[in-house]
């Protein structure tokens, strides 16, 4: 794990809520909101809508009406045209991307062509990495460090990282987004309320989280009082 580094910087923590009709009065301007039935009456009163699965009908819909962000999913996963048509349309300061990742995994071959005295194990990946996932979490193979960076390049301004940050090789794949995206990137937990999130802060580097529900009442105490000692 890397040394420890105390926050040079505010931590900022938004709630991402999971919307039915009867939370309505609840959603404030600064909770980003998961897609669904009847979002659109609150779509202009919150920081962002967050699409699963979501296609490009429905991210231009909720762009149309008022939502001051939406973060594409799957959709732009399958095709990065969305991205560039919908940043023309409404401006690269209302496209974000939503991105579940988790570790990729490392298969093994080998190889025997060189030599056929002698058979080589060759790993998929010689490094850790995160890849990015569909929305019903299949693997694709596409290692979101690269994947994200080539949204920004396409005007999308702001990322929403799901992640299980298990290990210190999590944490230093964190702190890697995190310096390649900066302020732009915000981590979302597990809805796991045992989630060590200052170490999330202290070694992921982590500045701006968004805590899912279930999950925010404990953790924005154990952080605040992190960093009130910090």
């Amino acid at each position: 794990m890397e040394q420890d580094v105390r926050p040079k910087s505010a931590v900022v923590v938004r709630l991402l809520k999971h919307f039915a009709p009867d939370d309505a009065a609840s959603i404030g301007p600064d909770d980003f909101v998961f897609d669904a039935p009847g979002v659109e009456s609150i779509a202009d009163a919150c920081a962002g809508i967050v699409l699963t699965d979501g296609d490009e009908q429905r991210a231009a819909t909720l762009l149309g009406i008022g939502a001051p962000m939406v973060f594409l999913g799957e959709a732009a996963l399958r095709d990065s045209t969305v991205v560039n048509r919908l940043v023309t349309a409404f401006g690269g300061e209302r496209i974000g991307i939503h991105a579940p990742v988790r570790r990729q995994t490392i298969s093994w071959s080998f190889e025997t062509v060189s030599n056929a005295d002698f058979k080589t194990v060759t790993p998929s990946n010689c490094e850790p990495a995160w890849e990015a996932l569909t929305a019903n979490g299949a693997s694709t193979g596409t290692l979101a460090a690269w994947w994200l960076v080539a949204m920004r390049d396409l005007g999308a301004t702001q990322f929403l990282v799901r992640t299980d940050i298990r290990d210190d090789t999590d944490l230093n794949l964190c702190a890697d987004l995190v310096e390649s995206l900066g302020d732009a990137l915000w981590l979302a937990p597990p809805a796991d309320p045992a989630v060590p999130l200052t170490d999330w802060v202290r070694y992921g580097q982590v500045r701006r989280m968004a805590l899912i529900d279930d999950v925010a009442a404990s953790a924005e105490l154990a952080l605040h009082e992190f960093l009130e000692a910090a």
